[in-house]
């Protein structure tokens, strides 16, 4: 095939430009009959090749057809034909995920970023440009793998994909980007819906949300609508689904997990990774890969719920889980029975993200307590040979950065290697089975690991080993489609991002995903004729992971002008016939507080899950883990220690619009994103909503009775902070739970409708 010389005849050709207010990337489709369509930029230096009557696109400007350019072959044979032909400096580039990117880059802090030197300006800028920073990474490092936050608008964000696709198209072997993201179908409570008018792009509940739909068909349709939404916004591979069973129930990630239930989670991972993953109809190339397809990344193996005392991993304090219920092998279930065992086409999710944590004690082989993506017994023993994941293992972001202290969200957390060198780092994650290095825009530390790995192994073996990631890292960028044709139509953008039907059947989950825990005589629905009284809602101020402060308000907790089109709206309650208190669960710290260090203590202090003030007076006397650079020592036990809950005025608002309701229904309203204890709140309450990331409108639809709550808990609610205490972190369903004033037990797959308790098939589907 080498030898054979290709014309330059198109079958069918397109010039696409559109006449937008910036300056766009003209690219050209060719379609060819019974085969794929194919675009590229006439910029980029790309030529088409026809052979046999079909047209294939010459990425490589040799003249000639590739193995990897045969769009006929198997994405296993193109993507180790490419492999081949890459130098070790270009599969160093694919093996880095860059670090997160905003369309358009901030002008300064996190997501930073220049344009031809300077800052991005409102007006003067073309937001769809790509940053300095973004050039030198496709070109220098050959970075390949592009993690996406915000982006200005749906059609800005398809600019930038083209003049991205365009620009990897021109270097090198014209490898296209895959670009990536972290879940953004998140909900704005309160935004009124209007499906006629569509979106930025469809909200839905949150996956704590979808979980308490106990329905995994919807979570498969979530995943068929957010597919087709990415691939509009240019975004090959979703960093998710997490799939961590949330058996620690002050875990600060409990909501973006499927709750703590490991068949739940399993059959929500299931339906997740069916739906992104799935191509269908013409969509569909091979395999139920295609044009519709995006890669799940699955997170995060082997589970990180079960940190010790809540904690969580992205801080130095919480970076070891702990197994006292001796149930590690629970936590790979949502894996094992879930993602890697798809009922459609594409069989098992495409990639695995592991977590932050020490699995503390769990590697009896090699007996390493070190971060999951360092551990060879976690990543090659289990994953790889055990459980035979042959696809793309990619650490989570940060883990090989130093780790300097203990209290930083984005400090460095390569727990347990602290003592290796960058390099070392990364040469480990590599020889354990990993392939793939989140957050890090720098080839130099991999191509410093290749040295290492010649000089132990030979260049042979080194090489072998590279290319084996490459291969892995090159399937999943073949299987969507983008080597054929990266492009996209702004317009076609703009119609499918947030349509109306997308915005509908996202209003309807929210609404599936509302939680009745209590409904003392009946008093929902509320009649529209009622008068209701809202008080507003104190919310102290407050710091966000990266550092930006929300200063104290005092205000509406929901949107009010959306309740008077839902009932009659006053501020006097004696005039109201009953209350709506919207709230949030207790929000906790992170378990650690520099003030006790100073004090003489260790730093360690308890995560509490109710309003009032909270000692930990049944805490374990000694850590099970500890151990850090850090530290000068191991216990990290808080026993005896008392902390305050930031919104503990949230349970005083509900006390108190009881005794200003005289015996008038209060309806309480708890927007949740962890088991709480109720024993504070529930006897003041008439009606309890439990609802998680939704627009306030669904929730007025369920008071209002133009919806019936129909979701189940996902988690069980514990009675008091003891039995939180005496629980372990690595089990699921261990705790007793609360009993309200009607005699309900707020535990797992519980839920009411006006008819009273749900008792329907889903009840008992996941009680294994």
């Amino acid at each position: 095939m080498k030898n054979i010389k290709f014309t330059l005849t198109l079958s069918v050709l397109w010039l696409v430009s559109q006449n937008l207010m910036s300056q766009t990337v003209p690219f050209v489709l060719v379609k060819n009959k019974n085969g794929q369509t194919l675009g590229y930029s006439p910029s980029s230096g790309v030529k088409i090749l026809t052979v046999g009557g079909l047209s294939f696109k010459d990425l490589n400007k040799n003249g000639k057809l590739d193995t990897y350019e045969d769009w006929r072959l198997p994405y296993d044979v193109r993507a180790k034909d490419l492999a081949s032909k890459l130098s070790v400096e270009q599969i160093a580039g694919l093996m880095l995920y860059s670090s997160h990117q905003s369309v358009p880059a901030r002008a300064g802090g996190y997501f930073a970023g220049t344009y031809g030197g300077k800052p991005f300006k409102a007006g003067e800028t073309d937001p769809t440009e790509l940053t300095d920073q973004q050039k030198k990474f496709l070109s220098e490092d050959n970075l390949r793998h592009v993690l996406i936050t915000t982006v200005q608008s749906p059609d800005i964000a398809a600019q930038w994909n083209n003049k991205m696709q365009a620009y990897c198209e021109s270097v090198g072997l014209g490898i296209p980007a895959n670009n990536s993201s972290d879940p953004r179908h998140g909900s704005k409570a309160r935004a009124e819906y209007d499906a006629a008018s569509g979106g930025e792009i469809s909200m839905w509940p949150s996956s704590l949300g979808m979980a308490a739909t106990f329905d995994p068909a919807l979570v498969e349709r979530f995943g068929q609508v957010a597919a087709e939404e990415y691939r509009a916004l240019g975004i090959t591979t979703a960093l998710s689904p997490q799939v961590d069973i949330a058996t620690e129930p002050r875990w600060s990630r409990f909501n973006g997990t499927f709750g703590e239930n490991p068949y739940l989670s399993a059959a929500m991972a299931q339906a997740y990774c069916n739906g992104f993953q799935t191509s269908k109809g013409t969509k569909e190339v091979k395999e139920g890969w295609g044009f519709s397809s995006v890669n799940a990344m699955v997170k995060h193996w082997p589970g990180g719920g079960a940190g010790e005392g809540g904690r969580d991993a992205h801080y130095g304090a919480g970076k070891f889980a702990v197994y006292p219920g001796n149930n590690f092998d629970a936590h790979l279930i949502p894996f094992t029975e879930g993602a890697f065992k798809l009922k459609g086409k594409t069989a098992m999710a495409s990639a695995v993200m592991p977590y932050y944590t020490i699995s503390y004690g769990q590697d009896k082989k090699y007996n390493e307590n070190v971060a999951n993506a360092y551990n060879k017994y976690i990543i090659n023993d289990l994953l790889r040979t055990k459980y035979k994941f042959d696809g793309v293992i990619c650490t989570d972001w940060n883990v090989m950065s130093d780790h300097k202290v203990q209290d930083l969200f984005l400090d460095g957390k390569s727990f347990g290697v602290e003592n290796l060198s960058l390099a070392e780092r990364h040469f480990k994650v590599l020889m354990v089975g990993g392939d793939q290095y989140g957050g890090m825009n720098d080839a130099k530390p991999i191509l410093e690991a290749y040295k290492i790995g010649v000089k132990e192994l030979g260049e042979a073996k080194m090489r072998a080993r590279m290319e084996q990631s490459a291969v892995r890292l090159l399937k999943n960028i073949f299987r969507v489609g983008v080597f054929e044709n990266p492009y996209l139509d702004p317009q076609e953008t703009k119609k499918t991002v947030g349509k109306p039907e997308y915005m509908r059947e996202g209003y309807q989950a929210q609404l599936k995903s509302i939680v009745m825990l209590k409904n003392k005589g009946n008093v929902l629905p509320m009649a529209a004729t009622k008068t209701v009284y809202v008080p507003k809602r104190f919310v102290p101020a407050s710091r966000n992971f990266l550092g930006m402060e929300t200063p104290a308000s005092t205000d509406y907790p929901v949107n009010i002008d959306l309740v008077k089109k839902y009932f009659k709206v006053t501020d006097n309650p004696d005039e109201a016939d009953f209350a709506l208190v919207c709230i949030q669960n207790p929000t906790a710290s992170i378990g650690y507080d520099k003030e006790d260090t100073k004090n003489g203590g260790n730093g360690y202090v308890p995560i509490s899950l109710q309003y009032g003030e909270y000692t930990a007076t049944d805490a374990r006397e000694k850590s099970i883990a500890g151990g850090d650079p850090l530290e000068n020592f191991t216990n990290r036990a808080y026993k005896g220690k008392t902390v305050k809950t930031p919104n503990a005025t949230d349970a005083t608002l509900v006390t108190e619009t009881k005794d200003k309701m005289k015996g008038k229904p209060v309806v309480v309203s708890i927007n949740i994103t962890n088991p709480m204890v109720f024993s504070e709140i529930e006897p003041s309450s008439s009606s309890i909503l439990l609802s998680f990331g939704v627009q306030d409108q669904a929730i007025l639809d369920i008071i209002a009775g133009k919806s019936e709550p129909s979701a189940l808990l996902p988690m069980q609610m514990p009675a008091n902070m003891s039995v939180v205490e005496k629980q372990a972190e690595d089990v699921p369903q261990d705790m007793k739970c609360h009993t309200d004033t009607e005699g309900s037990v707020y535990d797992f797959g519980f839920g009411l409708n006006w008819k009273g308790v749900i008792k329907d098939s889903r009840v008992t589907m996941f009680k294994k």
